[in-house]
């Protein structure tokens, strides 16, 4: 699968991967937050408001729900599975005492009933402070993420109500009516016509509305929304919503300085998901960028393995913290969890527009070239090289930091377990090496390549010399074919061959042709 870049990734792009990371944080489908913000934008074009309404209502709808990955840690505390609670949170009744029996049911998790009984009485005595301080940060982040990428005093003032009731019953406490912003009155009507529409069609949809109206929604918005409903959901069906989304007028593409840190926003709001994995995906791609120039990869492949380093930890968010902040063991249940969360980020990229391309990449962060790794527990050559790259990376930097099941390794020690993986055909052996010298540690004296092959080169000649034409080992390797063709025309000059038959006898005599993964 080829990994080029598709050139001026547009700010909706860097919203987009943000936003389906957070569906998988309140337990939706993938695209549950696109498809809310298309119905919000089809519902917008036909209110009467201001362009500068419909703008920010667009960006409202999009932030509304990220927030809840930075609060996960502090729920997952008092409620066990942060996941679950938000999932079912959609079916709950709009009342307040439905609300307060459901938060109340919820509490101590899968704890023993002593301990659930103190948590409610804890929740009780103090007004429910830790789920309002949750909300009251879930707004925060909202708030944060927006300005970040620039979106306006108009956007990020209405994200701090996010979580208001036209009733006066929500956060921020006695904030009622009119009172609330007008996109967050739009915006939230979508968020859970969505579901309801998901699971019980267009009269599903138009009941859940009405239930909500003048509790938690604007009741006049309700009767024109329900008014819209057919012609709305038949307007965002199957593709329509992504790229209604992706399309919409408040929309640019970014400049590279701008990509660069959208980026870095998608590896931090990764880390957000707990406490232990602070800082984790920068220190990852740094190593990994500086490794990538440490084996020769041209200049636009190390800023490839960089970015998709960034990116790599965004289906955290499908796991629950009972299982991220876990002290002991894991049960196998919560390793099929974990095992599947990079490819959640794989998933992720695929439908964030033009990451597309870093995916083969960031959701090979586990992989193993023995194949023991996961999800996919591909192997050798199959995993492409800035994949493997990123292996090493992730590895090494998951050892030096502490988890709650052990304390962190210090760096000479994670640089002999690296070591031991590379010796034992778990890690690509050249990439530990890149990595560690990346990070500090002494360069082992390793016997040159035949011919001063670099790795990458080493690759291409085992391709070429099976018969694989340029355009061939571009597919196979993710680059494109003319720096395949480069790589072609400079093995051959280094070994002094002309043909591919001479670089197959070259590279049979040097014991640089192994099995090749089909």
């Amino acid at each position: 699968m080829a990994v080029e870049a598709r050139p001026g990734v547009q700010l909706a792009e860097v919203a987009a991967a943000i936003t389906l990371a957070a569906d998988l944080g309140v337990g939706q489908p993938l695209e549950h937050v696109l498809r809310a913000c298309a119905l919000t934008i089809k519902f917008a074009e036909r209110l009467p408001i201001s362009d500068e309404e419909r703008t920010a209502t667009y960006w409202v709808a999009l932030f509304m729900i990220p927030g809840c990955t930075a609060v996960s840690y502090e729920l997952s505390q008092v409620f066990g599975d942060d996941i679950a609670l938000r999932a079912a949170a959609y079916s709950t009744p709009p009342s307040a005492l439905e609300q307060m029996r459901y938060v109340l049911g919820r509490a101590g998790g899968d704890r023993n009933l002593l301990a659930k009984t103190r948590i409610r009485l804890d929740l009780i005595r103090t007004g429910m402070s830790p789920l309002v301080k949750s909300v009251a940060a879930h707004c925060s982040i909202n708030q944060r993420l927006a300005a970040t990428l620039g979106l306006g005093e108009t956007v990020t003032k209405a994200l701090s109500q996010s979580f208001s009731r036209w009733d006066g019953k929500g956060l921020p406490a006695g904030l009622a009516g009119q009172d609330i912003a007008l996109p967050v009155r739009i915006a939230s009507i979508a968020d859970v016509v969505e579901v309801a529409h998901r699971e019980g069609g267009i009269d599903g949809a138009i009941a859940s509305a009405r239930l909500w109206g003048g509790k938690r929604f604007d009741p006049e918005l309700v009767e024109a929304w329900c008014g819209m409903a057919p012609k709305l959901f038949e307007a965002v069906e199957g593709d329509a919503a992504r790229q209604l989304v992706m399309s919409a007028r408040p929309n640019r593409r970014l400049n590279p300085d701008e990509l660069e840190a959208g980026l870095e926003l998608l590896a931090d709001y990764a880390d957000l998901k707990s406490p232990w994995f602070l800082h984790h995906s920068r220190s990852v791609a740094g190593l990994a960028e500086a490794a990538a120039r440490g084996m020769g990869l041209p200049e636009d492949q190390a800023r490839t393995v960089r970015h998709a380093a960034l990116v790599h930890d965004l289906g955290r968010s499908g796991v629950p913290n009972s299982i991220w902040d876990k002290p002991g063991p894991l049960s196998e249940d919560e390793w099929e969890k974990v095992r599947l969360h990079p490819y959640q980020t794989g998933r992720i990229l695929q439908r964030a527009g033009s990451f597309a391309y870093l995916a083969p990449i960031a959701s090979a962060a586990h992989e193993r070239v023995d194949g023991r790794g996961y999800p996919r527990a591909i192997s050798g050559s199959t995993i492409p090289l800035p994949g493997r790259i990123l292996a090493c990376a992730n590895s090494y930097q998951a050892m030096v930091e502490a988890r709650p099941y052990r304390p962190a390794l210090t760096p000479r020690t994670a640089a002999s377990e690296l070591r031991k993986l590379g010796r034992e055909g778990a890690l690509d052996a050249a990439a530990v090496d890149a990595v560690l010298a990346a990070a500090g540690h002494p360069a082992r004296r390793r016997a040159l390549a035949p011919g001063g092959l670099t790795p990458r080169e080493i690759e291409v000649l085992e391709l070429a010399a099976r018969g694989a034409t340029a355009k061939q080992v571009a597919l196979r390797l993710g680059i494109s074919p003319k720096t395949a063709g480069n790589h072609i025309e400079r093995i051959y000059e280094k070994v002094g061959v002309s043909s591919r038959a001479e670089a197959a006898l070259y590279a049979m005599q040097h014991g640089l042709v192994r099995g090749l993964e089909t």
